[in-house]
């Protein structure tokens, strides 16, 4: 319903004509997403907003087309979410993020303009700090959203959980440094089903004294599934740290293992 109506306020007497609880759904966002329903209405409200600036809309008809009773109404709701007015849309960067479910558990997947920036699992320890660097890295803010590269690589996604995709198409924005750049790439040129040890990786790349480092490059990479560093084990065959957990990587090992020659 927020999809399809952004621009509208879903009241609760809304859902209840729908024979949707209002109190389920504010119990439902709070567990699964960690803010309220109102509040993810009003970013998915923002980021449509801000997608019509960026186009050259006006301010003044981008907020009344939204609903807004006034352009301060507006202006303060904005900036709440995205950390400058309305007016200053040209250097704000907005960081679209998302929720998605899959056999192992639910993920966050994150989009900027430019392609995926992050796909984690929503149990992943460090992934406040992960959501605070990337911010920081692109001087962008979070905020609730979709936008086609999300929608592009939820359909892959699930394709690939359904054994039905090998190779990812969507696109990439994996800022970090030249060196992890080249640690990342060299991640997706693991064929699917197949395995490299640390070692076997830093060789590809040339640097075969920096397993270590090529290691904890690996480490660092925020797109799991897609940018696979589950395809990389130790070099006595055990498997090794995962942000998602060692029982994932093996699963996915193991589903890729099955879904080799298909």
């Amino acid at each position: 319903m927020i999809s399809q109506n952004p621009k509208i306020k879903i009241s609760d007497s809304v859902l209840r004509e729908h024979h949707i609880s209002p109190e389920i759904v504010r119990r439902w966002f709070k567990k699964n997403y960690g803010i309220t329903y109102q509040t993810y209405q009003r970013m998915y409200r923002i980021n449509l907003a801000y997608q019509e600036l960026k186009s050259g809309k006006k301010i003044t008809d981008t907020a009344f087309d939204h609903g807004y009773e006034s352009l301060s109404g507006f202006g303060y709701t904005y900036k709440k979410f995205v950390k400058n007015a309305p007016s200053n849309h040209a250097e704000n960067n907005i960081i679209l993020i998302n929720r998605l479910s899959t056999p192992i558990g639910p993920m966050f997947i994150c989009a900027t303009q430019q392609g995926i920036c992050l796909l984690e699992f929503v149990d992943r320890r460090m992934l406040e700090t992960e959501f605070q660097q990337l911010q920081k890295l692109l001087n962008g803010t979070i905020i609730f959203g979709v936008n086609n590269h999300i929608q592009q690589a939820r359909a892959e996604i699930e394709q690939y959980f359904q054994g039905k995709r090998k190779n990812f198409t969507v696109a990439l924005h994996t800022p970090g440094t030249p060196f992890q750049q080249s640690v990342w790439a060299c991640l997706q040129t693991i064929p699917f089903g197949e395995l490299y040890t640390y070692k076997q990786q830093a060789e590809k790349l040339n640097h075969p004294d920096a397993v270590r480092a090529v290691a904890n490059a690996n480490g660092l990479n925020r797109i799991a599934i897609i940018i696979p560093c589950h395809r990389v084990i130790g070099s006595n065959g055990q498997l090794t740290g995962y942000s998602g957990g060692l029982e994932r990587k093996q699963w996915l090992i193991n589903h890729e293992k099955s879904h080799q020659h298909l």
